[in-house]
């Protein structure tokens, strides 16, 4: 991709945030996505085929990094135990994800959310299924997957939805422990 690419996408996604801090993902049109953005409709379409492509477009390049197996070193970051600690990657997860609440808030309160949770839950799986090890090897494979992940995405929602002073690095810790067998 150019940075002329770049530059229309990232246009298109900060005018599809900031239509969600006012509307419910449903009531959003392509229209109403291309207003905002200022573009013309074959640029739009040039990009993505429809708004829910572009959820999971916003979707990747947000995970994209914050999955990533090979994460850098990163100031607010703590990985001097590490990159294979599970505890830690999961706080990195939380503490991206809090980072671009902003960008997630309208996809977490529209009827839309069960969509986001569902790419997630594909990145998820793929990061637990490194980590089988940990658990219980007892049961199902895909049990425990669907578990791990579900769990996971549970705890994203009861922080994500609340004030409370814990960081992301806590809530790793508090979701491990209640996970660990």
């Amino acid at each position: 991709m150019d940075r002329r690419q770049r530059k229309t996408r990232k246009s298109i996604f900060a005018a599809f945030n900031r239509l969600l801090e006012n509307k419910k993902f449903e009531e959003i049109t392509v229209q109403n996505i291309i207003d905002e953005a200022d573009i013309g409709r074959s640029t739009f379409y040039a990009h993505f085929e429809t708004k829910y492509e572009l959820i999971h477009a916003m979707c990747n390049d947000i995970f994209h990094h914050v999955f990533n197996e090979r994460l850098p070193q990163e100031a607010l970051s703590d990985y001097s135990k590490g990159l294979r600690n599970l505890e830690l990657k999961l706080g990195h997860i939380l503490f991206h994800l809090k980072d671009n609440n902003k960008n997630l808030k309208g996809l977490l309160k529209s009827d839309s959310s069960e969509l986001l949770f569902r790419y997630i839950r594909e990145y998820l799986n793929e990061l637990f299924s490194k980590y089988l090890d940990e658990f219980n090897t007892e049961i199902p494979v895909d049990f425990l997957l669907h578990h791990l992940s579900g769990s996971f995405i549970e705890t994203i929602r009861w922080w994500m939805n609340q004030e409370t002073s814990y960081s992301s690095y806590q809530v790793a810790s508090f979701f491990m422990a209640a996970i660990s067998k």
